[in-house]
Formats: C-alpha cells, structure tokens, sequence
C-alpha cells in the first residue's frame, strides 16, 4: 500500500515540544525576562508629607523649648532672694520691738522718731531722716502725698519727740505710749490698701 503524501504544503507545522525541552537541557535560555521592579509614580502631593514632618519637628522644639524654660525659671525663683518687706511692715515690726526702750525716755523717743522718719522715706519718698523736723514739716507743707490730718499728726508727734531729745523733758510712761500709739496711727492709716499692693505686685 503506498504511503500518503501531505499535499498541502503550505500548512502550519508546529514544533515539537519534545524539541524545546531538549534545547533547554542543552544550556540553551529560553527568551523570557523576569518582572522589573515596581516604578514609583510621582502624585504631585509629596510636599503634603515634607509640611507634616515639619510641622511636627516644630511641635517637638516648641516643647522642649517650653520645658527647658519653666525648668529655669522654677530653678531661678528658687535661688532668688526674696522681696524685702514693704515698708509699713518692717514700721510695725521696729515699733514693737522700740517698746523695750519705753523705760528710757530719750532713747525711745529717738528709736520711735527714727522710725517714722524712714518708713515716711520708703513709702512717700520723703527725705525725712536726714532733715531737722522744721526743714522736713516746711518741705510737707507742699506736699500732697499726705493728708492735712496726717500732717498735723506728724507735727504734733515730732514736736512732742524733740521736746524729750532736746529739752531733755521726763514725761510719764503713760506720755510715752501715747506717741508710740501716735506713730502707730500713722503708720496704720497711711500704709498701701489691699488694691495698692496687688497693683504693686510683679
């Protein structure tokens, strides 16, 4: 019987793959690539990013800075001396203590007009302690920073000091607590309201 012939030439023969696996167990690469590494495309939104870590470094400086200060300012409120008295405290504290003198007339009326003297310089900024009582009462008349009242009590208390100072007069106890009770009064109702203090606090 004769063998068939393929009378169509022109058809499409395919390889066999029996061939194909022959070539790559020869050493042969088959032509096919891996996959590439994923590409970044760009948005247009990486500012978006760079104003956050900004931003948050800022935030991050801005407490520390916040913390380092209060640090040093506890730090130097501690180490800092405190304010010195007002002046009609320490005027209070020097006239208790100018009672044990009570028993000498010419040193407490001294002590005592001492005292008014300075505590007039502090709160008024009078220049009292380093004026005679004439040049001191001649320079108040002109003065506003006292009241007429006060005033005269000031005159009569001074006065009524020098007489002992230089007179050398001896009046009675009871003459002597009465000028202290005097400078007391003066102290007690020309010292600062409560509304002056705060104003006066840092």
């Amino acid at each position: 019987m004769p063998t068939p012939t393929n009378t169509h030439s022109g058809s499409l023969v395919l390889p066999d793959p029996a061939d194909a696996t022959n070539a790559v167990g020869q050493g042969e690469i088959p032509d096919i690539r891996g996959l590439k590494d994923l590409a970044d495309i760009p948005t247009g939104h990486e500012w978006v990013g760079w104003l956050l870590a900004i931003v948050a470094v800022l935030v991050v400086a801005g407490v520390i800075a916040w913390f380092v200060r209060r640090q040093l300012a506890k730090r130097s409120a501690e180490l800092a001396p405190p304010p010195p008295p007002p002046p009609h405290v320490v005027a209070w504290d020097r006239l208790q203590r100018a009672l044990g003198l009570i028993h000498e007339a010419d040193r407490f009326c001294v002590e005592v007009s001492l005292i008014i003297r300075d505590y007039l310089e502090q709160r008024f900024d009078l220049h009292a302690p380093d004026r005679t009582t004439e040049e001191f009462l001649f320079e108040l008349q002109s003065s506003q920073r006292l009241a007429e009242g006060h005033k005269q009590l000031l005159a009569d208390f001074l006065g009524a000091c020098d007489m002992v100072k230089f007179a050398k007069a001896e009046p009675p106890e009871q003459e002597l607590r009465e000028l202290h009770e005097a400078a007391s009064r003066l102290v007690g109702e020309t010292q600062p309201s409560l509304s002056e203090e705060t104003e006066a606090e840092p």
